[in-house]
């Protein structure tokens, strides 16, 4: 092979990160493409729970949230604690929904995943590109919320948000979003796919109902050992968050404690999510 052939060869092979920047474009086209079918899937569940606990019920006469967070000149309304905490929610869960579900595919049913191996990609940073695509959609989950849980409440239920911290803001819906990514990851390489009903049983129902997303942190107080007990939940960490960003007039954990859990948090997650996903593509 010739001086000048060698030379071509080099530089029309593709880089790693040429390579990288090629396969998070391919999930963006597959997000655009299917971006109607992931508006219904992130919007249905808050949207009927703020249209129910913010809207219905205060129609008919029921305090929303029950006593503790009925609206009134002490307290703030029903609504002004569920912005924050739906907004974890949605983000957390179309994180980990987002890999969940297409790397079992990818494992077992259609082994589609050995093509993605054969790219001059190492294999973590394959694990790495499945987390940055799959916090990109929790990502634009939140945001696709906000305009739900801003809007739909009856009259007088307005919730009061106010973002008045903006960096704090941004840190905790992109950590969030990666940590519902890196969190995802870890699951698909670790759940038989025969025993997916496990993960919605033991793992996603009660991260959504002690994740402080309808109530928060400091409302457990009365309840002490389960105040302790949700503090292996990653969710509080989200939902407490974005309630200190975005609602600091509610009571919420201090900055840096969910500050050093989601940061922490993550990046334990994401290295033993990169093991995983590493032992289980070479198996």
């Amino acid at each position: 092979m010739s001086t000048t052939t060698a030379v071509t060869a080099r530089a029309l092979r593709p880089t790693v990160a040429q390579t990288f920047v090629a396969m998070m474009a391919r999930e963006i086209r597959v997000m655009r493409r299917n971006f109607v079918s992931i508006f219904i899937r992130v919007l249905l569940q808050p949207l009927l729970f703020v249209f129910v606990f913010a809207y219905v019920m205060p129609k008919i006469g029921a305090a929303g949230g029950g006593g503790l967070f009925a609206a009134s000149h002490a307290g703030p309304t029903f609504s002004t604690i569920l912005v924050p905490g739906l907004v974890a929610s949605s983000m957390i869960m179309q994180g980990m929904m987002a890999v969940i579900f297409p790397l079992m595919m990818e494992l077992s049913w259609q082994r589609s995943i050995t093509d993605r191996a054969l790219a001059p990609l190492p294999i973590p940073l394959l694990a790495v590109e499945k987390i940055a695509a799959a916090g990109l959609q929790a990502l634009i989950g939140g945001l696709l919320v906000f305009p739900a849980v801003l809007l739909i409440h009856a009259k007088g239920q307005a919730p009061s948000v106010h973002i008045g911290n903006w960096p704090m803001f941004v840190v905790i819906m992109v950590v969030g979003s990666l940590l519902a990514a890196s969190g995802g990851l870890l699951l698909g390489t670790l759940i038989d796919p025969q025993k997916i009903q496990v993960l919605f049983a033991l793992v996603l129902l009660p991260m959504t109902m002690l994740g402080c997303v309808y109530y928060p942190w400091s409302a457990l107080h009365a309840v002490r050992w389960l105040q302790i007990a949700v503090l292996l939940n990653p969710m509080v960490y989200a939902s407490e968050g974005l309630r200190a960003a975005l609602t600091p007039q509610v009571g919420h954990m201090p900055a840096w404690a969910f500050l050093t859990a989601l940061i922490g948090g993550t990046a334990v997650l994401a290295w033993f999510a990169m093991r995983k996903f590493t032992d289980r593509v070479l198996t």
